[in-house]
């Protein structure tokens, strides 16, 4: 059974920087893309980052040159470094192995505007 379990959200000010963490289980890690998704209030479930088994990413027009997408293979975790953080960036984070069902629990992100 596929695990996959977020840490490191937070409440940051306007500017600041988090990195989150997602760590998994019950699954090939090396093998399989990994992403990031968000859902802000009353709003849908968004891509914000995705890795390759590579290591090649991709982001949403929204996040390029603040967020970096990366993974420890050794530790079958993928990271999330956030940095110049928006309030529009306040959204419950989503860990996915990518293009399936396989999703984390969430870990909140709030920047007050």
């Amino acid at each position: 059974q596929v695990q996959l379990v977020e840490s490191g959200g937070g409440l940051v000010q306007a500017g600041g920087s988090l990195r989150l963490s997602c760590t998994s289980s019950g699954m090939v890690f090396t093998i399989y893309e990994m992403a990031w998704y968000r859902q802000a209030p009353e709003k849908q479930r968004e891509l914000v980052a995705m890795i390759t088994s590579g290591g090649a990413t991709n982001y949403a027009d929204s996040v390029k040159g603040r967020f970096t997408i990366s993974r420890d293979n050794a530790k079958s975790t993928v990271y999330l470094q956030m940095n110049s953080l928006k309030p529009e960036d306040t959204a419950v984070y989503y860990c996915n192995r990518y293009r399936t069902n396989d999703w984390g629990q969430g870990t909140q992100v709030t920047v007050p505007s």
